[in-house]
């Protein structure tokens, strides 16, 4: 999804829930998402880099 670009991710379980944070390394730029802490960490790391590629579009760093 975001090829090229190094992300890191960070999970923390907050009661029933678990927070991701991602990372690019190149702009700095950072989001953070929430889920049941019941979903595959497959899952939340995809919805992650979802939000990182849409806030990397809107800020012109990359294209579709």
């Amino acid at each position: 999804m975001l090829d090229g670009r190094n992300v890191i991710f960070e999970f923390t379980q907050i009661g029933t829930y678990t927070k991701v944070t991602a990372m690019d390394t190149d702009t700095l730029t950072e989001i953070s998402i929430q889920g049941p802490s019941t979903t595959p960490e497959k899952i939340l790391k995809n919805n992650a880099l979802r939000r990182l590629k849409y806030v990397l579009q809107k800020k012109g760093v990359i294209s579709e």
